[in-house]
This record gives C-alpha cells, sequence and structure tokens, in this order.
C-alpha cells in the first residue's frame, strides 16, 4: 500500500512542479497530494487499528493460563 502511496505523491510532486507559480505548485500539491492520500491511509489503515486496539485490550486481560495449583 505504501509504494501507492509514494507514486501517487511522485506524479503530484511532478504535476506541481510544472504549475506557473508557487502558490499555484503548493496549492496542486496540498489538494491533490496530500489530503486525498492522508485521507486514503486513515481509511485503509482502520483495520490495522482496530486488530492492534482489540490486541491491545487482550492482552490487559488475564486468561488464566497462569493460575497455579493451591
Amino acid at each position: 500500500m505504501y509504494i501507492i502511496a509514494i507514486g501517487w505523491l511522485y506524479v503530484v510532486l511532478m504535476m506541481a512542479i510544472t504549475e506557473t507559480s508557487v502558490i499555484a505548485g503548493l496549492m496542486t500539491f496540498l489538494f491533490y497530494g496530500l489530503v486525498p492520500l492522508a485521507v486514503f491511509l486513515w481509511l485503509f489503515g482502520t483495520p490495522q487499528r482496530r486488530r492492534s486496539m482489540a490486541a491491545k485490550q487482550s492482552a490487559g486481560k488475564p486468561d488464566g493460563s497462569d493460575a497455579k495449583p493451591d
């Protein structure tokens, strides 16, 4: 997934370089590159965040495997 993000940023950077002014280039990079990419990575990272949150919650609960006999 990160190779897609790197490729997208490269293409948008090349688009921004060809703009007529610096402000237009920055706006192109921001609105065609960074904002959509941040939304994309946030949406596609949701399953991983859920898995790691579930792992944190289950790690804090004792499962009884370390209980010693009386």
